[in-house]
């Protein structure tokens, strides 16, 4: 034991003590900077060695630095390129939509009605509907194309969506030119820019579906097959007067064609031309107000108004149709002396489809027979221009019963009885036979 420890007995027996029951033996504290820093953190274990030293930080590699000029030249390669491809895309564009050197070429270009997407109806300010016929652009530029008219379809059909082109069309056949931009083109294809062809057509007071369907087969209008199913299945939606629940025979349309001079289209769809003549009707008579309150008063409904205007239609002589219009109302409402029959002659020559004959009278079995049948036809016999339509609106106030045409005067003379229509029957034989005889002489 060293000298200067040996009266510190207590130092020295309290580390044997440590040694002998396995603990570390305490160290007599020396200098603060000789002892390991302690720590004050909470739930630090104040036993534990002093941990080792933080271990080194890596390093971070250093990124190469493009080369700036290099960079800018490739950005300039990539704008150039980008730039030439879409000023050359440009370029062919604008030619085409501009008509820019283009070969000198004109031909005839024909807009079918295959070109016709579909047919819309619009109500107009005037309470007119109008027919908006839309062309299926796809089938135009394709046939432009084919006719070398233009390069790039696609293109085409983009103007044409953003011009509305597809409501800006008509058929017919025009004549276009490669000097055309799409502009031009489309203006062209319109009646005014081609060489649509019409024809001027006036259609008769009184004539039926089937005579106006033979009439406007005969000047081109369309074929007689298409005009007459179409007339019998098409549906006008917009006109409240046509039925189109029941569809699949033309006589719905009867009585609603209204007589007028129209300018239909050549080879136009059958639509069309129909359309024309039902606009008028919704126009001059079902949207006519001076007439619409007529129809309001009157006890009838629209649809036997305009049947009662067709008898007359056939059945006047031009300047009494008041008059008739009163003998229709009296057997309607009376049964007077002839049972509520109508028995007129123009219904059965209707039914018919021919001249009667007097036998018919008593065996043609048709609800348009008013000899057999009480009350009105199904539906009207005819289409009746608006005095007609005035007539059976406002009827004479009288008793007649009966009327006969006098072939001398060309006038009927019309009677209260039975007994006064037979006399007046009598004199227009011996009229008739008058003129006959007169006809054999000379």
């Amino acid at each position: 034991m060293n000298q200067d420890d040996r009266y510190r007995t207590t130092s020295w027996d309290g580390d044997e003590v440590a040694r002998r029951s396995g603990e570390q033996p305490r160290r007599a504290p020396g200098p603060a900077g000789d002892r390991p820093p302690r720590s004050t953190a909470p739930g630090a274990d104040q036993s534990a060695p002093r941990s080792a030293a933080p271990a080194k930080k890596k390093k971070k590699r250093r990124k190469k630095r493009t080369n700036p000029l290099l960079a800018i030249l490739l950005w300039l390669a990539i704008v150039g390129t980008c730039s030439a491809i879409f000023a050359g895309v440009g370029w062919m564009l604008a030619n085409d939509f501009a008509a820019l050197n283009k070969p000198p070429m004109e031909t005839s270009f024909q807009v079918t009605e295959d070109f016709i997407a579909e047919v819309t109806q619009e109500k107009q300010e005037d309470g007119s509907i109008k027919e908006v016929t839309h062309y299926d652009m796809d089938k135009v530029a394709a046939a432009l194309k084919e006719a070398g008219l233009i390069e790039y379809e696609w293109f085409f059909r983009l103007f044409a969506w953003f011009y509305h082109a597809d409501t800006k069309l008509n058929t017919g056949t025009f004549t276009l030119n490669t000097e055309m931009d799409y502009m031009a083109l489309i203006r062209s294809m319109r009646t005014t820019g081609g060489k649509t062809e019409t024809v001027e057509l006036t259609i008769p007071e009184g004539y039926s579906v089937k005579q106006i369907i033979n009439l406007l087969a005969e000047n081109g209008v369309g074929t007689e097959e298409k005009l007459t199913d179409t007339a019998a299945n098409h549906k006008f939606e917009n006109y409240v007067f046509v039925d189109n629940d029941n569809l699949g025979d033309a006589s719905r349309l009867e009585g609603y064609l209204f007589p007028d001079t129209y300018e239909f289209y050549v080879g136009a769809r059958p639509e069309l031309a129909f359309n024309s003549m039902l606009s008028n009707f919704n126009k001059k008579v079902y949207g006519n107000d001076e007439l619409g309150e007529l129809f309001e008063a009157s006890s009838y409904e629209f649809e036997q108004i305009i049947t009662i205007a067709s008898l007359i239609e056939k059945e006047t002589d031009g300047s009494d149709r008041s008059n008739i219009s009163s003998v229709i109302y009296n057997r309607l409402e009376n049964d007077g002396e002839t049972g509520r029959l109508l028995q007129i002659d123009a219904a059965l020559v209707y039914a018919a489809g021919r001249p009667i004959t007097q036998e018919d009278y008593t065996s043609l079995d048709s609800p348009y027979n008013l000899y057999q049948h009480t009350g009105l036809p199904p539906t009207p016999i005819s289409n009746p221009g608006l005095a007609s339509i005035k007539a059976a609106l406002s009827p004479a106030d009288t008793n007649y019963y009966f009327y006969v045409l006098n072939p001398e005067t060309k006038k009927h003379v019309f009677s209260e009885t039975l007994s006064q229509h037979n006399r007046a029957v009598s004199d227009a034989a011996e009229a008739a036979a008058r003129i006959a005889a007169e006809g054999e002489g000379n």
